[in-house]
């Protein structure tokens, strides 16, 4: 098996996890590359990994570059001198279209962890998928690109999880819940656990999958309390997500939701923000005449994401309710993983929010790797194998667990 070469696109802290696992992995997968606009970032990344000692083959090359990656014969030049085969882009969703047409004219893999935005449209009409990475299949079919996307988390291990539902434990599904819950601390006032911007851009509109048809509702106006393995119980709010806009054309459910935990003290500070105009993404002019985006001064006062990880403490959950009928059955299936932020901190110097977002892309690099996933083709991860998958995530880190359950039918007295 010839070894792939990886380029890592983007310095933040999933970027951080995946090239600890890259490096944990370079006996199976090749020489790495990280770029980003600030190569600084990058290489207090490579720092990390020579602090951790994560290198499984020290002989493998580990270094940095600068790149713009909206510059697409930038990028195509910068693949073809590193002579990378697979491309992980990890940067913000507003690159994923330009790093995507680069690898289609240089001839290797894709994958990202998050759909495609543009800096002016927020919450656009469903499906999202559509709206960009779909229209790129045909030409990734044409050149036998595979082009994996959303093959983080959620998006990524939960599509995993419902294609291994589909595929072990029903033969008709009525709803799949999918909850994510970080019940940890990290120590500051308040905090976002990955990218502000991007994470504040979510929360304008929900986008959900019910009754086989989408249905838009108010930003946290619905929420349920849920009990969860380890964790306990704890509140959910309603929210949009990128898997559902690809699980709802290629999973065949009634419904899908995704559901995030979100404390009392988390929804008051949004909505005080949000109510102060602070997480608009729209420009305003300041009295001195210049011109500034709300969210974008909110991001840089807010801390980094990945300065989190040293002080967290606690545990996240991310899980599948699944619902539906096996045999004429009545089944229900809970599939999900636990995740320490210490142990991720101990680990890769990371927190549990990035670890879980930054194993599964390289998990999915090392099949492409063996030939299991390298399908030549554009897919989202719930139409291929999920058993190599989630069987390879749990030594790299990520374990499944899972529940299922016969519920005792009523009788009517």
């Amino acid at each position: 098996m010839k070894k792939k070469d990886i380029l890592i696109i983007g310095a933040g802290g999933v970027a951080h996890v995946a090239a600890h696992k890259v490096a944990q992995n370079n006996d199976i997968l090749g020489d790495l590359c990280i770029a980003s606009r600030k190569q600084s970032k990058c290489d207090a990344i490579i720092e990390s990994i020579k602090r951790k000692k994560s290198a499984k083959n020290p002989r493998r090359k580990i270094f940095s570059r600068q790149i713009d990656a909206m510059d697409v014969p930038a990028m195509v030049q910068l693949i073809e001198e590193t002579k990378s085969d697979i491309v992980i882009n990890l940067g913000q969703s507003f690159i994923n279209m330009s790093v995507l047409e680069a690898c289609i004219q240089a001839g290797v893999a894709y994958m990202d962890t998050a759909i495609h935005e543009e800096p002016d449209k927020v919450c656009e009409d469903p499906p999202w998928y559509g709206n960009y990475e779909w229209k790129r299949k045909d030409r990734c079919r044409e050149k036998g690109i595979t082009a994996i996307l959303g093959v983080g988390f959620d998006p990524g291990v939960v599509n995993a999880w419902c294609a291994y539902a589909v595929k072990h434990h029903f033969d008709q599904i009525d709803t799949i819940d999918i909850m994510d819950v970080n019940a940890g601390s990290h120590g500051k006032y308040f905090a976002t656990n990955f990218d502000p911007e991007i994470n504040f851009r979510e929360f304008k509109k929900v986008w959900t999958w019910i009754d086989r048809k989408w249905v838009e509702k108010k930003v946290h106006s619905i929420k349920k309390v849920h009990g969860f393995p380890v964790v306990g119980k704890q509140t959910l709010y309603l929210t949009g997500h990128d898997e559902l806009h690809s699980l709802s054309k290629n999973i065949d459910a009634n419904s899908i939701r995704f559901w995030m935990g979100f404390s009392n003290h988390y929804i008051n500070v949004f909505t005080i923000l949000t109510k102060l105009g602070l997480t608009s993404n729209m420009p305003v002019t300041t009295a001195e005449g210049v011109e500034v985006v709300p969210l974008k001064v909110l991001k840089a006062l807010l801390p980094d994401p990945s300065s989190l990880a040293p002080n967290y403490t606690g545990k996240t959950c991310i899980g599948n309710l699944v619902k539906g009928k096996k045999e004429n059955n009545d089944i229900e299936f809970f599939i999900y993983n636990i995740c320490d932020h210490a142990d991720c901190y101990r680990e890769v110097e990371a927190q549990a929010i990035s670890y879980t977002a930054g194993v599964p892309p390289v998990a999915a690099a090392i099949l492409i790797a063996k030939g299991v996933w390298d399908v030549k083709t554009m897919v989202n991860v719930e139409e291929l194998d999920p058993d190599p998958f989630i069987e390879l995530l749990g030594p790299m880190g990520l374990p499944t667990e899972s529940i299922l359950e016969h519920p005792e039918p009523s009788l009517d007295l």
